[in-house]
């Protein structure tokens, strides 16, 4: 098609305008050890460039950004994932090791490289031995010149939220998957934290609109929020802005985001309590010393008292389902495929407690889920050169991907799935048990990346296979992932295979590459070459016969046959009991009786 000489020109102009409006963001990241005490405790904590809190990712709508990370922790591997982010086109830069990618070791360098399309709030963490509470977590915010609610916003302010521990996750993680914790209890937190800090003040001018980046970084607790004698306007959630909707509070599970506009008073006479609280029902105990609140304050005179927070007799957040996207899309009909997901915790024969997806707890495998991609020509498309512990599925071209989740525990908990914002089209109330297809969709539903499915309830989430990639769908508490409540979603596996190459010898990978493909950045071959990771294969690592899986990673093997759960627990307890009773034998057995 041709176009007139002055429309050319104005083409010519827009496109670079636009160029120059785009600018590469480059971030050099050293991963090290640094101490901190956000709240008086003093420990080891996961710092960049020597510095904790980390350094947000600022980015604008357009924009390149790398991330140049030397991992110099010096005693573990580490990796970064930027959640929220769909990663189109850049499906090897997604960060969760054993699925894009190897773990960065210690000493190792690693180079992050993408364009971001997609305006909002989000963060990065490691993806990682569930090493992000001990403090590598941050935000990523992308700025949006067109953003719907530009001309109502005087300022910005990123807010955090998150739970923190005293102990370290390495000996945490340890005692969490063992045989001394039979009922998967999680380790309850130490604190929350604001900003990662706590008394935290925010200096606010009268009669100004600012918008709250709020960003729930925990590895466990949900956050209640509400800023008392204010009202929020919620324009945003994990990216997707909405339209706007009041809430006096909000409910945010770990990973979650919102944006909210708050207009500050004319009088400044008075300063005003910012409050979050954990959802103490996610604690199997609640320790007597826990302090279950962080407060700060909307700071309108230095010289004004600090109000304590008034009391709350219950918790009435917003209910996030309600929300409509500002775009409308409207839902996505008549699935295409439907993926039936079964939560469950059980326990195996070491006699720990593990996290189970339709009877299968994840294991990693010994190959990158996107390397077997790559390296397995037509044979991609077959979930099982990847394991069946990797709990695979495979999505086609633009079909519409229904989950069912049906939670089968008593416990909440958040489902976050990269590489997509999904619609939420079902949420049921607690107790309301499997899903059975006699519901009223909404027209326009919720979309955002994460949500919660409420204990022994179910939930209905609807996307389109529109990004090929290696998309993880898992629980976004830390312990459940690191027990294996993890799905991965293998999408378009052919189109990947046009889309990347790995082009090392003495691997090939499959001839529908096209030439145009983007190569695996040496980097991220370096890291599994100094590990002795195999970078082509299946998930048990053989690259010659990619139907057979000996050797594979695998769970520990099942209970005793007969053996259930709560005999787990009594087994313990005895041991334990007579252990105690071996010493105060042994105690006795040592005291000087004479005269007695």
């Amino acid at each position: 098609m041709a176009f007139p000489p002055a429309a050319s020109m104005l083409l010519t102009l827009l496109l670079f305008v636009s160029s120059a409006i785009a600018a590469t963001v480059t971030y050099d990241f050293n991963v090290t050890w640094v101490t901190a005490q956000p709240d008086g405790f003093s420990r080891p904590t996961m710092g960049i460039n020597g510095q904790w809190p980390l350094p947000h990712i600022t980015a604008t709508v357009g924009d390149k950004v790398i991330v140049n990370v030397v991992n110099g922790l010096g005693n573990q591997t580490t990796s970064l994932h930027f959640h929220g982010l769909y990663q189109n086109g850049t499906p090897h830069m997604d960060g969760p090791v054993g699925v894009t990618q190897c773990s960065i070791p210690p000493g190792g360098s690693f180079v992050y490289e993408f364009n971001i399309e997609q305006p909002g709030t989000y963060w990065y963490h490691s993806h990682d031995q569930g090493q992000y509470p001990d403090g590598l977590r941050g935000a990523l915010i992308v700025n949006d010149p067109d953003s719907p609610y530009k001309d109502e916003v005087d300022e910005e302010i990123v807010l955090t939220l998150s739970d923190w521990y005293h102990d370290q996750m390495p000996g945490l993680l340890s005692h969490f998957i063992s045989y001394a914790n039979p009922t998967g209890a999680e380790p309850v937190p130490n604190a929350a934290l604001m900003n990662d800090t706590q008394d935290l003040k925010i200096t606010v001018e009268p009669g100004k609109t600012y918008m709250f980046r709020i960003i729930n970084m925990a590895a466990f607790a949900a956050q209640y929020l509400w800023f008392e004698g204010h009202t929020m306007k919620i324009v945003e959630v994990d990216g997707i802005y909405t339209e706007a909707a009041e809430a006096d509070m909000i409910y945010l599970t770990a990973a979650q985001r919102y944006s909210v506009l708050i207009t500050t008073k004319n009088d400044t006479s008075s300063n005003f309590a910012i409050v979050g609280s954990m959802d103490q029902d996610l604690f199997d105990v609640v320790p007597g010393d826990l302090n279950p609140n962080v407060t700060g304050w909307l700071v309108y005179s230095e010289s004004a008292e600090l109000p304590t927070p008034a009391f709350v007799d219950q918790f009435e957040p917003f209910d996030d389902f309600t929300l409509v996207p500002h775009d409308k899309l409207p839902i996505f009909e008549n699935p295409d495929y439907s993926v039936q997901l079964d939560v469950k915790m059980d326990n195996l024969g070491d006699g720990a407690n593990y996290a189970w997806f339709n009877d299968i707890t994840y294991v990693r495998p010994k190959v990158n889920t996107l390397y077997t991609v790559l390296t397995s020509g037509d044979l991609a498309t077959n979930p099982e050169i990847y394991g069946p512990h990797t709990n695979p599925f495979i999505l086609e071209k633009d079909q519409v991907v229904e989950i069912v989740l049906n939670n089968m525990d008593p416990g909440k908990h958040p489902f976050h799935l990269h590489g997509h914002a999904f619609q939420t089209v079902v949420r049921s109330e607690e107790e309301a048990g499997s899903y059975v297809a006699n519901e009223t969709f909404p027209e326009t539903p919720m979309r955002r990346d994460t949500v919660m499915v409420r204990p022994n309830g179910n939930m209905v989430l609807r996307f389109k296979a529109d990004n090929p990639g290696i998309w993880l769908f898992h629980c976004h508490i830390e312990w459940h992932v690191a027990s294996g409540l993890i799905a991965t979603l293998i999408e378009r596996p052919l189109d990947l295979q046009s889309l990347l190459s790995l082009n090392q010898p003495p691997y090939t990978t499959s001839p529908t590459n096209a030439s145009s493909a983007l190569p695996i950045p040496q980097s991220h071959i370096d890291v599994c070459k100094a590990q002795d990771i195999s970078i082509a294969g299946n998930a048990a690592g053989n690259s010659k016969d990619f139907l057979d899986l000996k050797g594979q990673n695998a769970p520990v093997g099942p209970l005793p046959k007969g053996f259930e759960a709560k005999g787990v627990v009594a087994l313990v307890v005895s041991v334990l009991v007579a252990v105690a009773g071996m010493g105060v034998i042994g105690w006795y057995g040592g005291l000087d009786r004479k005269g007695v």
